[in-house]
């Protein structure tokens, strides 16, 4: 598992400006994430996965709020190097060998929103996996997008922890553009047999949902 200071290392030199400074990016409210916080401040020291880039601020928030072992997956770059390659036919393939870890190695996964940016069956391959790597009584984080209105640029959000109650957002370019929106039953029925303990639909047009085993 990556250590914090290899976390904050690889950070710097994959985007130096990720988490410095003041940002004029728009922060959003989240409803979600304090009983995110609450339902893993159940376990001992609970082990995180997070799927999106690594952010700094966030190794720090959940080691404050945690106690937790924070390993990242950085599956945006596998997105985007399919699309460049045009080998987006191959994804759900590599995803469904993309983790290497043991069964039920985690208590938590953020997902943030990178389902939005897969085909349906590149989905189910990566929530399949997910499901297999969170171990009982464990939750998953995840944002999916809720409006048929796609976005005419290419971009990912970087997601920045401001608190337990608040979410700033922060675009940077990709590869890919948002896919269309899964509706609400194909996405319970990609995480079977986890069960949805909460999800909201906030202004935005974001579903938040958390997904308990």
């Amino acid at each position: 598992m990556m250590a914090l200071s290899d976390l904050f290392s690889r950070r710097r030199k994959d985007d130096p400006e990720a988490d410095g400074g003041a940002s004029n990016a728009p922060t959003h409210p989240t409803k979600a994430l304090k009983k995110f916080l609450a339902t893993l401040g159940s376990h001992a020291q609970p082990t995180l996965l997070d799927i999106g880039p690594v952010v700094g601020h966030n190794v720090t928030f959940f080691g404050e709020h945690l106690g937790c072992k924070f390993q990242v997956e950085e599956l945006s770059k596998d997105i985007d190097r399919h699309a460049r390659e045009d080998k987006l036919a191959e994804l759900p393939e590599y995803l469904s060998k993309r983790f290497p870890q043991s069964d039920e190695s985690f208590d938590g996964i953020l997902c943030w929103d990178l389902f939005d940016y897969l085909d349906k069956k590149s989905a189910q391959a990566l929530a399949t996996q997910l499901v297999r790597v969170l171990r009982p009584g464990g939750v998953i984080f995840a944002l999916f997008n809720a409006t048929e209105t796609l976005p005419t640029t290419k971009t990912y959000t970087r997601f920045v922890v401001v608190d337990d109650t608040n979410i700033q957002h922060r675009p940077y370019s990709a590869a890919r553009s948002k896919q269309k929106p899964l509706p609400n039953r194909d996405i319970q029925r990609m995480f079977e047999p986890l069960r949805v303990i909460d999800q909201f639909l906030l202004k935005t047009n974001t579903r938040e949902m958390l997904f308990r085993k």
